[in-house]
């Protein structure tokens, strides 16, 4: 990456030379198509007077040759061109712009720095409009008949986002269905419907023209009560889907891979990762449409995959990495440097960043104070690790995000310059000033420097801390043995590690055992038996059914887990655990469930398909209700696998009889990916989708048919007729919620992690540790995080045997030094911190002196809540004492702080 250099601009000779700018940051700099050295040979002015010889016209293409055991196919996706389909006026309306092209308009580095604005007139849109699933779910020429996936959400960030830039805007998405289908994505898509001046209209969209005066675009859409309208807008946002990657059929040919009708990668759904040639695997978006989270646990999985192929070479081509000697500052004055974020435009939209490096410059014991427009990049890091050494600092303020996101990225920093890791503070200007203060500039500016003055002042107090390095035993626990722990439980074993299996049950499968086809028509039966004989011929693999988990203690590399089984009472001895103790199927109480024989769920009814009973086949009409037990008060989550479980069985249905009346009552329907494919299908086949909303359900009453035979009648309203339709049905199935397993909690409380609002274990963080605890040393698969299809339940447990293979694979794992300790002179042995600690890290033992707390450094996450208690103040954490909390307390009134 160039680093800018504004002389660069003004000599180019023909205006080929750009430089980004944000906030007068100059961002980088490239060099366009038009350069005369590039056509002509000619002219080289901007190598010679570059400053650090960060251009060099003279290179020229190499060709290298790499010997290599596995390859893993990543090259994502290309955007969908809407310029193929001249209805939208893409590229001929000034003001119709792709959901990509918005994203960069608010983008920092953007054409107008962060702002939104208009091509045609440069002023601010204030009347927006979304229009979903353009180049999706379309089997017109030049569409995608599948679903991209992400654009329900991403659109709905962009509404979002636009209310933070102007709470004035009025935005309206025009959609089909809306499919917030993922984790936390329903209160997501609740909290875009909650903002004022916020519409959801579900109707196809057509754009007219523009206004010739206003250049404002014309949108032509439906409504259910007033039939069809022209709304003028200022400017059109189409929400682009996911194409595959440009040359997919070169890249197939050049690996000798197969792609599947859509361009993407095929492959098998019991295990994604692999490509049709062994030893070639697949991660990311060319597996299909997805989101961050799963495109990073398909990262960890291939790499998991190419872990078993390379097994027998593991460490042998590895080097370690070697740190500078740590520099002794404990005797030296405080020099402290501050870097300001610009976090793209999070932060310097609402903070003025100038203004704030201005002012913490005056801050006393400040010598270096620099403005960043992304602090984690590589070039800014790397700027750091220069600026530390060149000016001898032995202080650090990072100020930009939460320290729970990159504060063990900066800490890396400080050791690649020489000094000690806990010389670092992190001033939070973001979550705790730009996020929640959008629309108070002024305030916020003031706020975040006031937040860096309080991080400067604790700075100068922190203290150099020693770090722990434990052995790492090298062995396994897996909690579940479903289909996700099997998984993960056999790729371990087969990169050379002991892996100890837990079932609960009496036998292995979880609910693939109730599973009986895939949506592509795989044998989940046959596929399940086969893992099933692989774990238990596994020499690696020890499997306990009937397991009942008496206690969990130890830490990171070093657990001790004690089970009673069908084994009778034994202590496993491992380094890491992984959760994926599944889900459960959820038993309504609603439409006569339980009651009347007739209504099962949609597992049973896959039971009943299977073994052909009879009133399955005898069946002549068939209604499926969606969203039983989830969308609702009492768990605010889409259930994620019901609509496409129900597309699957519609069409097991009219396999059996084409005649039968098949009907599907719904909200949104979310079969996403290509699953949209099988739901065009069971339309096809005349299967009958009609939408019911949440202040109109569906009504079931005990009935008689035309034709005197005993049957259910659903009714309800169809909202484009306005009125009551009524179905016969001698099957009423349920489609009922995916629901945390029973033993969650106490799961949960044994080893230590978090559950998430909605009962399923919560992750170290969304989109950068999908199944990663904050719990060092334990990992999260399947559905026990969440709903998820069989192929997506396996590509999560490859991604935690990944992870997991990162700490065992190492001797020993380091431990943090932020800890508490205890002053045994000031302890009076009262338990309080005993009864407080989430993490069992403290112990009353006898003493001379009496019974005494004593701190388990290794187990001790630093949390403070003993701290907090202890009533004499005997316990200390380490970095956060209470010298350095109260320079924070006393720094936050301006007069208390010394300037130059």
């Amino acid at each position: 990456m160039a680093y800018p250099d504004q002389y660069n601009q003004e000599i180019s000779n023909n205006k080929a030379v750009h430089i980004y700018f944000a906030q007068a940051i100059p961002l980088i700099t490239y060099i366009d198509q038009s350069c005369l050295y590039l056509k002509e040979k000619k002219c080289r002015i901007c190598e010679a007077v570059c400053k650090n010889d960060a251009i060099d016209l003279h290179q020229i293409p190499e060709k290298m040759t790499l010997n290599v055991a596995a390859i893993v196919l990543s090259p994502g996706y290309e955007v969908y061109d809407p310029k193929v389909r001249d209805e939208y006026g893409y590229g001929r309306l000034q003001n119709v712009v792709t959901g990509m092209d918005y994203e960069r308009l608010m983008c920092a580095t953007g054409p107008y720095e962060g702002e939104i604005l208009r091509a045609s007139d440069m002023r601010h849109p204030h009347k927006v409009a979304w229009i979903q699933c353009v180049g999706s779910r379309r089997d017109s020429e030049g569409d995608n008949s599948y679903c991209s996936a992400v654009c329900c959400t991403y659109a709905q960030k962009q509404v979002i986002l636009t209310k933070d830039h102007n709470s004035e805007a009025a935005c309206t998405i025009f959609h089909n269905d809306v499919r917030s289908y993922s984790k936390g994505f329903e209160t997501f898509y609740q909290r875009a419907q909650k903002l004022p001046d916020v519409r959801f209209i579900r109707s196809y969209a057509s754009i007219v023209g523009e206004d010739p005066e206003t250049r404002n675009v014309i949108v032509r859409y439906a409504t259910e009560s007033e039939g069809v309208k022209e709304e003028s807008f200022d400017m059109v946002v189409l929400s682009v889907g996911l194409n595959p990657p440009a040359d997919y059929q070169g890249l197939a040919k050049k690996f000798g891979i197969e792609v599947n009708c859509h361009g993407f990668c095929q492959i098998d759904s019991a295990n994604p990762m692999a490509t049709t040639r062994p030893g070639i695997f697949v991660s990311g978006a060319f597996q299909g449409p997805m989101d961050i989270p799963e495109s990073v646990f398909t990262a960890s999985a291939a790499g998991s995959q190419c872990g078993e192929l390379l097994n027998y070479r593991r460490g042998k081509l590895t080097r370690e990495r070697v740190y500078p000697s740590e520099k002794d500052n404990t005797d030296e004055e405080p020099r402290i440097g501050v870097f300001v974020c610009h976090c793209g435009a999070n932060i310097s939209r609402v903070v003025n960043v100038p203004d704030t490096v201005a002012y913490t410059q005056t801050l006393s014991n400040v010598v270096h104070v620099q403005e960043q427009l992304f602090s984690c990049a590589t070039n800014s890091m790397q700027q750091i690790v220069d600026t530390v050494k060149e000016k001898s600092l032995n202080r650090v303020v990072i100020a930009a995000c939460s320290p729970r996101t990159l504060e063990p990225l900066f800490q890396d920093t400080l050791r690649e310059a020489g000094i000690n890791k806990y010389y670092l503070d992190m001033a939070n200007i973001r979550e705790h000033c730009s996020w929640c203060h959008a629309r108070e500039k002024e305030a916020a500016t003031v706020k975040a420097q006031d937040i860096i003055r309080m991080s400067v002042a604790r700075s100068i107090d922190l203290e150099p801390l020693q770090e722990f390095d434990l052995p790492v035993t090298k062995a396994a626990l897996v909690v579940g043995g479903g289909l996700a722990g099997m998984t993960c439980a056999l790729s371990i074993a087969d990169q050379g590690h002991e892996v100890y299996l837990l079932e609960r049950q009496s036998e292995l499968g979880g609910t693939a055992r109730k599973l009986y086809s895939t949506l592509d028509g795989k044998d989940v039966q046959a596929d399940l038996a086969d893992l099933v004989r692989r774990i238990y011929r596994h020499p690696e693999i020890h499997v306990y059914t009937e397991v009942v988990i008496t206690e969990a203690t130890g830490y990171v590399g070093n657990f001790v887990t004690r089970v009673t089984s069908e084994r009778g009472a034994t202590v496993i001895e491992h380094g890491a655990a992984v959760i994926a103790i599944g889900a459960e199927e959820y038993k309504p109480t609603e439409y006569l469930y339980g009651k009347d024989e007739r209504v099962v769920t949609q597992l049973e009814l896959g039971e009943r398909i299977a073994r052909e009973d009879e009133t399955v086949t005898r069946a002549q009409s068939v209604v499926m209700i969606q969203c039983i037990g989830c969308r609702n008060k009492d768990r605010n989550y889409c259930s994620r696998v019901c609509c496409s479980h129900s597309v699957k069985n519609a069409l097991k249905l009219k396999a059996i009889n084409p005649e039968m009346d098949v009907a599907i009552a719904f909200r949104d329907m979310r079969t996403y990916g290509f699953n949209e494919t099988y739901y065009r299908e069971a339309s096809h086949q005349d299967v009958r989708f009609i939408r019911w909303t949440p202040e109109d359900p569906p009504v079931v009453d005990a009935g008689e048919a035309g034709d005197g035979r005993a049957v259910l009648q659903m009714v309800l309203t169809d909202p484009i007729l306005g009125k009551k339709l009524a179905f016969d049905a001698d099957l009423l199935v349920l489609a009922a919620a995916v629901i945390p397993p029973k033993g969650a909690q106490e799961i949960a409380s044994l080893f230590k992690v978090p559950l998430g609002p909605d009962g399923f274990f919560q992750e170290g963080h969304v989109k950068l540790r999908p199944v990663e605890f904050a719990t060092s040393g334990v990992f999260l698969c399947g559905m026990a995080h969440y709903p998820k299809h069989l192929p997506e339940a396996i590509n999560q447990a490859y991604g935690a045997a990944g992870r997991t293979l990162t700490l065992l694979s190492n001797d020993i794992v380091t431990v943090s030094g932020a800890v508490c300790e205890v002053s045994e002179k000031s302890c009076i042995g009262c338990g309080a911190c005993v009864a407080v600690c989430s993490y069992g890290a403290i112990e009353l033992r006898k003493t001379k002196q009496g019974q005494k707390a004593v701190v388990n450094p290794v187990i001790c996450k630093g949390d403070g809540l003993c701290n907090a208690v202890c009533p004499t103040g005997a316990i200390v954490l380490k970095h956060f004492n209470d010298r350095e909390i109260l320079s924070q307390i006393d720094a936050l009134i301006p007069e208390s702080i010394e300037t130059k």
